[in-house]
């Protein structure tokens, strides 16, 4: 587990380095080190990522049957947050052990799909500051959408 923790870590890493810039890994490592203050039991956990006023949550659940990462966002500092969006919004796999950072109003939220037969990391980036998402990035496949081609990750 904690290998598949260290190589998405690293994946993070170069991919939020070439969208994000400098401050990607300043982001990564409070969020990493908020994670770790929870105890271990902790088991569902809902990361946070903050940059100036934006609050932005993933997390995932199991209301429809099978695990789903969701995510919500505050513009003001926590005072309200947007509806919550279904982000992984699959039906033959389960989405568990999401991550976020962010960085101004871009947004980055990773998770793992796993079914069956594969268990593969996965992200969707934000420009907007949450209202909307790219699609599904897998990880796992040469950085393509699972489809045999490439799309860069910010316009």
């Amino acid at each position: 587990m904690n290998d598949r923790k260290i190589i998405l870590g690293v994946i993070i890493m170069i991919t939020l380095g070439t969208t994000l810039g400098a401050t990607a890994p300043m982001l990564l490592q409070q969020a990493y080190a908020l994670r770790e203050s929870f105890p271990e039991a902790f088991s569902n956990k809902a990361p946070v990522a903050i940059s100036g006023d934006n609050i932005y949550v993933a997390w995932w659940t199991n209301k429809t049957g099978n695990d789903e990462v969701m995510f919500r966002a505050s513009t003001d500092a926590g005072k309200t947050f947007s509806d919550k969006i279904n982000l992984s919004n699959t039906t033959d796999a389960e989405s568990r052990d999401a991550e976020i950072a962010a960085d101004r109003m871009n947004v980055v939220v990773t998770w793992w799909e796993r079914n069956q037969t594969s268990n593969e990391p996965v992200l969707k980036i934000s420009t907007d500051g949450g209202k909307t998402f790219g699609p599904m990035l897998k990880l796992a496949t040469n950085g393509t959408l699972g489809t045999g081609e490439a799309k860069p990750l910010l316009p």
